[in-house]
């Protein structure tokens, strides 16, 4: 298998852009950097691990467990980068695989995971080698994925045939709004420098409404929507239920 780099086709498909994978992998290096161009997401982690932690002990009915919540779970994070989501879900007991189709950043995150005595299953591939190998998983996360990908639709319907009848299909991505175009471009990555330019197409936003059309469409029952928000005070990142930019979708296979 191939890990020393991107293993994106030549073209474009329905669920990959090459582009996409080639400007993250040239940032493989610096996933675990909490001050380089990964910083938004190592700012908004706690927050998203809250809600990816309370959602799935809520679907499970786990809402008791503190210690080691996820244990026996099996948990595909697809696009996973460099295991910024995976580590962490590894520590609350999940059986943890990723996948992403940059060979770059699968490499730097076996070495941060070995590094951290944990055990990860990392694989640079894509979404439909895990479906074609015909495995399922009690959770399949899309996190900050759907935004980069051409056809949001075609890729949440392959990645719901990884999840196991009565799983949980979660996704996050932003919302195709003024109010993202604003923050998540005009601020984010040309006023404030938090990414790179060109890090998003505000074409590629995905509404609320069409996120549900796409898990209906796929075999995923009618998704909860919660809002993750950045207090500017405080500086920090927390759930809400302003789906306006940034928000959480998730919901369980039919």
């Amino acid at each position: 298998m191939q890990t020393s780099g991107p293993t994106s086709p030549a073209q474009t498909t329905a669920t990959l852009d090459p582009a996409e994978v080639a400007r993250f992998s040239a940032l493989a290096s610096d996933w675990w950097n909490p001050d380089g161009p990964m910083k938004p997401l190592h700012e908004l982690g706690p927050a998203r691990l809250e809600y990816l932690r309370d959602e799935i002990k809520r679907h499970f009915r786990r809402e008791t467990l503190t210690d080691r919540p996820l244990l026996g779970l099996r948990i595909l994070d697809v696009g996973c980068g460099g295991g910024l989501v995976c580590e962490p879900l590894t520590r609350m007991g999940g059986a943890v695989s990723g996948v992403d189709p940059s060979g770059d950043a699968i490499n730097a995150a076996r070495l941060h995971a070995d590094s951290q005595g944990l055990s990860i299953d990392y694989r640079a591939a894509r979404i439909e080698d895990i479906v074609a190998a015909g495995e399922t998983f009690d959770v399949v996360t899309c996190l900050e994925v759907v935004e980069h990908i051409p056809e949001p639709a075609a890729f949440l319907a392959t990645a719901a045939k990884a999840v196991r009848p009565g799983g949980l299909l979660i996704a996050s991505t932003l919302n195709r709004t003024m109010a993202s175009y604003a923050l998540a471009i005009v601020a984010a990555e040309y006023v404030l420098r938090w990414l790179p330019r060109g890090t998003h197409d505000w074409n590629r936003f995905v509404t609320p409404d069409e996120m549900a059309i796409y898990f209906k469409r796929a075999g995923i029952d009618a998704p909860r929507f919660t809002g993750l928000v950045l207090d500017p005070i405080r500086d920090r990142w927390h759930l809400s239920s302003d789906t306006a930019v940034n928000y959480f979708a998730s919901g369980a296979k039919v």
